[in-house]
């Protein structure tokens, strides 16, 4: 059976930290498929466009985005059976705990704070792909 590429989608506003995150993603997984969206609406409408073997195993959504947060979207995506059981991580330059426990009650897996160097976004990038690989 053919190895299928892992699939992640990434929302953020910010095309720079979208394409610093590419960088590292795909430098430890060179196959990787990123949807990179930049709105929650752009999101919602991605996904309603996809058939349940096309979802991907891992949502990466920052906290400020226009339209709706990263909390409402989360919200939302939580809301809907076809994407409970994908992990869904925060990404923010925020550290506020009022965010953080928004959004671990609105459905995120994981809620990390965008690091300042490469080195610690290759371990943040590990410990995201981390979440799409099966448990042996």
């Amino acid at each position: 059976m053919p190895h299928q590429p892992l699939t992640i989608l990434i929302a953020d506003d910010d095309i720079e930290d979208m394409e610093l995150l590419e960088d590292a993603l795909v430098a430890i997984e060179p196959g990787v498929k990123l949807h990179k969206l930049l709105s929650a609406k752009s999101v919602m409408e991605h996904l309603n466009q996809l058939t349940d073997d096309m979802l991907p195993c891992l949502f990466i959504l920052d906290y400020n985005m226009p339209e709706l947060n990263g909390s409402e979207l989360l919200s939302l995506i939580s809301s809907q059976p076809r994407y409970r059981s994908i992990p869904k991580i925060i990404l923010s330059t925020s550290s506020a705990p009022l965010h953080i426990h928004e959004c671990m009650r609105n459905g995120a897996t994981e809620y990390f704070v965008k690091p300042d160097n490469v080195k610690d976004l290759d371990i943040l990038a590990r410990k995201m792909l981390a979440f799409c690989k099966p448990v042996e």
